[in-house]
């Protein structure tokens, strides 16, 4: 990836089959947020904690308005990166597991994205337009549209990547809360 990257940790969601904030869940005796923000920071120049009050690393607010999904946390990042210089964004989920060391490289310059954790991906500053137009339209705001909009490509990893949904995902991990 030519250009500044900065990671963003897509933590604001409500974690409604999780039963209680995941990003504070523990494994391996750290909480899934520091080991997302530990992961990122190993790939970017920067990471920020989206859609969250406070973080162990700078956070930003989903734009336009939390309550908007993954796609507002991929904007806010994308606004944050645009305003400071990045030139792309690597998101991931506060629940994705078990990415390859390997994996911006493999996303390449994007965009693109991880096939079975669409919220996992490179997106180039670039694609920010297209997202806020997907954003200020009226309907249903999926990534998928964002994927389409943007001609991001699907980028297979060999086997399921972990993505922690419920305490149960979790326990089979070796974690608790």
């Amino acid at each position: 990836m030519a250009g500044r990257l900065l990671g963003a940790v897509l933590a604001g969601g409500q974690s409604r089959r999780f039963g209680s904030d995941k990003a504070l869940a523990v494994l391996d005796g750290r909480t899934l947020l520091d080991q997302a923000v530990a992961r990122l920071a190993g790939w970017c120049e920067a990471v920020v904690v989206i859609g969250r009050d406070a973080g162990p690393v700078p956070v930003v607010a989903d734009w336009p308005r939390a309550g908007m999904g993954p796609l507002g946390g991929i904007a806010g990042a994308l606004r944050h990166a645009r305003d400071r210089g990045f030139a792309a964004v690597l998101t991931m989920g506060v629940d994705s597991l078990g990415l390859p060391d390997d994996l911006p490289a493999r996303l390449g310059e994007g965009p693109a994205y991880v096939a079975d954790q669409p919220v996992v991906a490179l997106w180039p500053v670039a694609v920010l337009g297209a997202l806020e137009a997907i954003l200020l339209a009226e309907g249903r705001h999926a990534v998928r549209d964002l994927i389409t909009a943007s001609g991001a490509r699907a980028v297979a990893l060999e086997g399921p990547s972990a993505n922690v949904n419920t305490p149960e995902d979790l326990a089979r991990l070796g974690g608790g809360s």
